[in-house]
């Protein structure tokens, strides 16, 4: 049986150009900048920079524009030149706010250029005499690294698919043969299929001598133990001294356990450099911030497109081609202004954002202790500021911030809190670098478990669980007890 309801939604529905203007607050300064790049190459109405501009009269009369008009039916003689005429001068957001970093100030490293991770590697097999089939047996390995360096796939599995994708039937050693081929490659360990031969290739490369080779046999033969840092059964089973271990795996953690890691960021082809957008500074005990320059670009309307307007104003017949090309100019002009009133827009946004989170963590920025550092969520920064909390999320995500504590993504400065046995709220970051010191102060030869690291904190006036504590460590990157144990 078919029934009828009938029911209303409440629901927003944004705009093509407020969706427009939500990308552009979530672009950071050198993606902006990419952004203006384009929007200069696609509209000859836009310009950048300080052209002086002529100035009209505004003796010239005509119909008032409507705004919501659609472009496809505009009529030439309700276009309101002047309005397009009368302010382009000096954009006006650059004369409201002193907020933003001098010129002369600014240090730009936007890139730094590079090939592939793949194609590094591929370069190097040039350098080997390897038959046709050898080649694209080495390709296919290459081809199977990951962005940590290794070759996680079984070779029956890499058999497999030399045969169905590429055609090439051959045999595991043929396979085997080629990988030691591709582990000599750099960076040192790459091509290996597992942490342990990782370690190991890496070690062969370096000069042998007592420490090295005590540590290859280590991890050829004791690997497990070691990684469980059972210290009494290696010195049991290799027969050695402590001070001998002690120097074995001091070699072994200057190993790099991700060398594809170490080739910026894997198979990225190009290396982006953090311009922060925003800076702050202690004067005079005061905080200051700044907006960096380069989001405050200077932009008017095209000086052609200004004459070709003059030259239609003044025109005492106009012709259909004329208004064929005001109409067009209008298109262009409509969309120059609201790049102009987005970015002003932008401007205003950030900046107001960073402001308020910059006085609502001001202990910290004047003292530069995470200790100080308030509990502060989304919310808190978007109801101070009158805004959507998907806004600030877009500001906080986005954005560096650079102060005088060094360089910091601005979403680090968020927490959430929890309170304390005196019953104030307090930062979970303040808990965690509590934790994090408790950690870098314990004995190493008996380092503290979750549950004495939970009794430290209940000591400290920060009740909390075990399972807690267990979860913050993680957070921090911090290993178990266990692992953290050394000789």
């Amino acid at each position: 049986m078919l029934k009828q309801y009938l029911s209303f939604k409440l629901s927003q529905k944004l705009s093509p150009q407020q969706i427009q203007l939500m990308k552009l607050i979530q672009l950071p300064t050198q993606a902006f900048e990419q952004r203006l790049k384009q929007e200069l190459e696609e509209n000859p109405a836009l310009e950048t920079g300080k052209e002086e501009l002529d100035n009209f009269d505004d003796d010239y009369e005509d119909d008032v524009y409507n705004d919501e008009s659609d472009s496809d039916s505009i009529n030439a003689e309700d276009i309101n030149i002047d309005e397009y005429l009368s302010d382009d001068e000096i954009p006006e957001y650059r004369t409201q706010v002193n907020n933003y970093s001098a010129d002369d100030e600014e240090k730009t490293v936007p890139y730094a250029a590079g090939i592939s991770f793949n194609q590094y590697l591929i370069n190097q097999l040039n350098t080997f005499y390897l038959s046709d089939e050898e080649w694209f047996i080495a390709e296919f390995l290459v081809g199977s690294i990951d962005e940590s360096g290794y070759i996680r796939r079984a070779i029956p599995d890499i058999l497999d698919d030399l045969a169905f994708t590429q055609n090439i039937y051959t045999d595991e050693g043929a396979i085997r043969k080629i990988l030691k081929i591709v582990q000599e490659l750099d960076p040192p360990g790459v091509g290996a299929t597992s942490l342990e031969e990782c370690l190991i290739i890496q070690l062969k490369r370096k000069e042998l001598n007592p420490s090295v080779e005590l540590a290859i046999q280590i991890l050829e033969k004791s690997f497990e133990q070691f990684t469980k840092k059972h210290y009494q059964k290696l010195l049991q089973k290799h027969n050695i001294t402590e001070e001998e271990l002690k120097n074995s795996i001091s070699e072994i953690e200057k190993l790099n356990p991700k060398p594809g890691g170490s080739y910026s960021g894997g198979n990225t082809r190009m290396v982006e450099h953090i311009v922060p957008d925003f800076s702050i500074k202690i004067v005079d005990g005061e905080l200051e911030l700044t907006l960096n320059g380069r989001n405050a670009p200077e932009l008017h309307i095209s000086k052609d497109y200004n004459n070709m307007l003059e030259g239609y104003k003044n025109a005492k017949e106009k012709s259909k081609a004329q208004k064929d090309t005001v109409q067009f100019i209008k298109q262009k002009l409509d969309a120059a202004k609201w790049f102009i009133d987005a970015i002003k827009q932008r401007q205003q946004t950030l900046f107001v954002t960073m402001n308020t989170i910059m006085h609502y963590q001001k202990e910290y920025f004047l003292s530069g202790d995470e200790r100080k550092l308030r509990p502060m969520i989304l919310k808190d920064i978007a109801d101070k500021i009158d805004m959507d909390v998907s806004t600030v999320s877009r500001v906080a995500n986005s954005k560096y911030v650079d102060t005088p504590y060094g360089t910091k993504l601005i979403k680090e400065y968020f927490s959430e809190s929890m309170k304390n046995d005196q019953g104030e709220d307090v930062s979970t970051k303040e808990i965690k670098k509590i934790l994090e010191t408790v950690i870098g102060e314990e004995t190493k030869r008996k380092p503290l478990t979750d549950d004495k690291l939970a009794d430290i904190l209940k000591e400290k006036g920060y009740p909390i669980a075990r399972r807690t504590v267990a979860k913050y460590r993680e957070q921090l990157s911090i290993p178990v007890a266990r692992m953290r144990k050394e000789i």
